[in-house]
């Protein structure tokens, strides 16, 4: 059986959905001001394998994966560039969805943005007034973790360190991976000379981000889903926040399973602009490095681990890639004079699928998934003829291989 690390629990957990047979995912997807770079890619594809393999054993996934175009950031972004926010958002999200393409990413159910789910966060935030979760402080709402008990529990905040006295946090994202401890704001209210706003409910003004993520899976999922998935990053504060929201409005759990993926480093170092070791797509396309080569390398590597992305390291991933596919082409063109399969080949053409499904049910395991299939295609290939492999062998091989490549997706060309 499936089982998935849990950050809830701390621990890997059996996968059981909801309802038999069907997943809601909703994956945090990118911040449209700024096209996405190696290290976002990373993540969106593990997320993308956990869908393939959920799909592969037979679920039905409903996934979301969101886009936010409305934010402090996007807003100065699109000033420096004299450009409207929707054109900048727009261009980099047709960016965004073109790379997906090529990376060989499933199209979500979803893809709803922010701007088009202010009605579903103007709905929370009122029930989260009248609740009094959340209050007014001039035009801008705020929450108040501290009337939302077990706030914290999915990064494990020690509460202890709270402040005695009323701090407020107004940005929609503050840098760097640390706590505000204090009320975090849900609603912008309308300032003069504001150029992006709404007019609704509770007044003029815009939603922040912390409330966005929550509006737009509950608008599209409901308020209790299976899978949330996100980066490592997302542990502080962002997913706690939307925790907060959505299950002060329910009063249920809102996702029982949680999972995040570790961080891409560069030459060892943490990605940034200030060290000007930001990669993205499409320099490493123009190294000649094809789609399928970066695929393999962002997914050949447990999901929690951190990556290391290095020149060599790629070159080895594309080599090992290079000769696996060159192995199974030499199955996909056999002729074989045997009409009749050995027990051996049958055992170890069984073993395919069974070892790519015990290494892939625990915990997404790609690595060691796709290691013990690249041994045992090694060996049906080496002993080719002590195995007397017939025809009908190396088709089933190859069949069975195909399965396997609607979760991997790097083996076989399109």
């Amino acid at each position: 059986m499936l089982k998935l690390y849990n950050t809830m629990s701390r621990r890997k957990e059996i996968f059981k959905p909801l309802e038999d047979k069907k997943v809601k995912m909703f994956t945090c997807g990118p911040s449209i001001y700024q096209r996405p770079h190696m290290g976002n890619y990373r993540t969106f594809l593990f997320e993308d394998i956990l869908q393939r393999y959920l799909e592969y054993l037979g679920y039905e996934v409903e996934r979301a994966l969101n886009f936010t175009d409305v934010e402090d950031k996007a807003i100065a972004e699109a000033k420096v560039e004299g450009t409207a926010l929707k054109a900048l958002t727009d261009r980099v999200a047709k960016q965004f969805l073109e790379d997906a393409e090529l990376l060989r990413m499933k199209p979500p159910t979803y893809n709803p943005r922010s701007s088009t789910t202010v009605d579903q966060a103007v709905h929370l935030i009122k029930i989260l007034l009248e609740k009094g979760y959340a209050y007014r402080h001039g035009g801008d709402v705020f929450y108040d973790p501290l009337k939302f008990k077990g706030f914290g529990k999915l990064y494990g905040l020690d509460m202890s360190r709270w402040p005695k006295e009323k701090r407020r946090f107004r940005k929609d994202t503050y840098n760097g991976m640390r706590w505000n401890l204090g009320d975090f704001i849900l609603w912008h209210g309308y300032k003069e000379g504001d150029e992006v706003y709404w007019k609704t409910e509770i007044g003029k003004g815009r939603s922040a981000w912390n409330v966005q993520d929550a509006a737009m899976a509950t608008k599209h999922l409901g308020f209790k889903i299976d899978v949330y998935c996100g980066g490592i990053d997302n542990l502080y504060r962002h997913h706690d926040y939307t925790i907060a929201v959505v299950e002060a409005v329910s009063g249920e759990e809102f996702a029982h399973y949680w999972l995040h993926g570790e961080h891409l480093v560069v030459e060892g170092k943490k990605m940034s602009k200030s060290k000007g070791n930001i990669v993205y797509l499409g320099e490493l396309l123009k190294k000649g490095y094809s789609p399928e080569y970066i695929r393999f390398y962002l997914i050949y590597r447990h999901y929690r681990k951190k990556l290391n992305l290095t020149e060599r390291r790629l070159q080895e991933a594309s080599k090992k890639l290079d000769n696996f596919r060159e192995m199974v082409k030499e199955f996909a063109c056999t002729e074989s004079s045997s009409s009749e399969s050995t027990p051996a080949a049958v055992s170890l053409i069984h073993s395919l699928t069974y070892r790519f499904e015990e290494k892939m049910n625990d915990d997404l395991d790609v690595k060691g998934a796709f290691d013990v299939l690249f041994k045992t295609v090694s060996k049906l290939s080496s002993l080719r003829e002590e195995l007397k492999l017939s025809h009908d062998d190396c088709h089933r091989i190859v069949n069975e291989l195909r399965k396997v490549d609607k979760v991997f997706r790097v083996i076989f060309p399109d």
